[in-house]
């Protein structure tokens, strides 16, 4: 097997695309405002490590380059789909934001990502939320705490709830396995729930008479528009659920049309049918949908573009991190399961926790002399190594919490709410934040159950 043998330096465009997220808003905000500019910036960084591994890395470089883009895209997809989708869903009511309504807000949220996924969860809920709490002067520290709990935490009680745990029911994880994963769960969720309720209870106190009067009055009566939009929320969730196995299918078909040998034929199962399914969705949603439901939401494209430039560069540039972690990742000195935790929960904070979650996941398997298919490797790890298979899984969906990269959902929420007026934290600004509320808990999370 060819080996990239890269120094370590090779990760400098990846560090140099999370300053550029950091430091860009602070020392030339208008100037970043522009998405175009924000896609400069992702190409200049990231189009040389394409080039590279294209050129001077033979087949296997331009196998990797080739992987990423396709994952790219069906990243872009899916949250494009429902971004598309819940943008069409206008939920209003008459409700006070009060700090006992908000902390069930999130509550409620955090067990619908573990139904629907953390994006579909996060794009469905958090515009109502920002209406809610429109009257509201003190609102940051509930998008974050929003991010926190329905954008990562809650996913981790089933498959569909977060990518790295489908990515394990793929590999023969038993479908129901992570609901052992409840008393974790619980009690991360149920401590910053705390958290959240005595911070947003000192907030709340702190609101003028008058917005108080405001929040009483000014919203309308409790009433969904958009309707339409549900079922096809729910076929999202669906094709999600079992687009890798249609993938697989079509992917194969186009390779045995196309002539392309094995290796392309698992490329083209990365982007296929789920892809075409999904993106259809979000057009019939675009069409039956009253323009008046998306103004009411003040629904724009910008978000999303948003998105997409900025992890354009980030994919591209991610791509030497995660081949030496593949390369590299059995130096590291992984015994116990709080190891595995930690370490495959740092690089999830700043890489895409799928592939990190994949190598650790292979990395527990080889360490204890598990040999089986892809099929069968799973049920192997959760008999041999289940602690360390669920420190990996905690791992990887609670720590895509502690930056804005760190899943998909993150940068979505942060982008709605800015164009929704809401003055959200830098990306050092926001890790203030899940530094010093997040960490804490894991501590003792990991004290307590790992």
């Amino acid at each position: 097997m060819h080996s990239f043998d890269l120094p370590l330096w090779s990760i400098a465009p990846f560090v140099l695309m999370l300053f550029a997220i950091a430091i860009f808003p602070l020392a030339s905000g208008h100037w970043w405002e522009r998405n175009r500019n924000k896609l400069v910036v992702a190409c200049v960084l990231g189009v040389p490590v394409g080039l590279y591994f294209l050129v001077f890395e033979g087949h296997q470089g331009r196998t990797e380059v080739l992987h990423v883009m396709l994952e790219y895209v069906a990243f872009i997809v899916l949250l494009g789909s429902l971004y598309v989708i819940s943008g069409g869903i206008l939920l209003r009511g008459d409700i006070e934001a009060t700090p006992r309504v908000n902390t069930i807000f999130l509550g409620i949220g955090a067990v619908l990502a573990s139904i629907m996924g953390t994006t579909g969860a996060a794009m469905l809920l958090i515009r109502p939320l920002l209406s809610t709490n429109a009257e509201r002067r003190s609102k940051v520290h509930t998008v974050i705490f929003f991010t926190f709990l329905v954008a990562n935490i809650g996913g981790s009680l089933t498959p569909l709830g977060d990518p790295p745990l489908f990515m394990g029911y793929l590999r023969g994880v038993p479908f129901t396995w992570t609901l052992s994963l409840w008393p974790e769960w619980a009690f991360t969720t149920g401590v910053v729930l705390a958290v959240y309720y005595v911070i947003d209870r000192r907030r709340f106190g702190q609101e003028t008479a008058s917005d108080r009067k405001k929040d009483n009055v000014q919203i309308p009566k409790l009433s969904v528009r958009g309707l339409v939009n549900l079922p096809l929320l729910a076929c999202v969730v669906l094709a999600v659920t079992f687009g890798q196995q249609l993938n697989r299918l079509s992917g194969s078909a186009i390779a045995d049309v196309l002539g392309v040998p094995f290796e392309l034929d698992g490329m083209l199962s990365v982007v296929g049918l789920r892809e075409v399914v999904m993106a259809a969705l979000a057009l019939f949603s675009i069409k039956a949908t009253k323009p008046e439901v998306r103004r009411g939401n003040e629904f724009t494209f910008a978000p999303i573009i948003e998105v997409a430039a900025l992890f354009f560069g980030i994919f591209l540039t991610m791509i030497p991190a995660i081949v030496l972690l593949h390369e590299r990742g059995g130096e590291l000195p992984l015994t116990e399961p709080w190891h595995y935790f930690w370490a495959s929960g740092s690089l999830s904070s700043f890489l895409d926790n799928t592939p990190t979650y994949i190598v650790f996941f292979e990395l527990g398997a080889a360490r204890a002399h598990l040999a089986a298919d892809a099929g069968s490797l799973g049920l192997q790890m959760v008999e041999h190594q289940g602690p360390i298979l669920s420190a990996i899984s905690l791992g990887a969906v609670f720590m895509g919490s502690m930056t804005y990269i760190g899943n998909g959902p993150n940068f979505m929420v942060k982008a709605i709410a800015e164009e929704r007026g809401v003055e959200m934290p830098s990306f050092f600004g926001y890790m203030v934040y899940s530094c010093a509320i997040l960490l804490p808990t894991f501590f003792l999370m990991t004290r307590i159950f790992l």
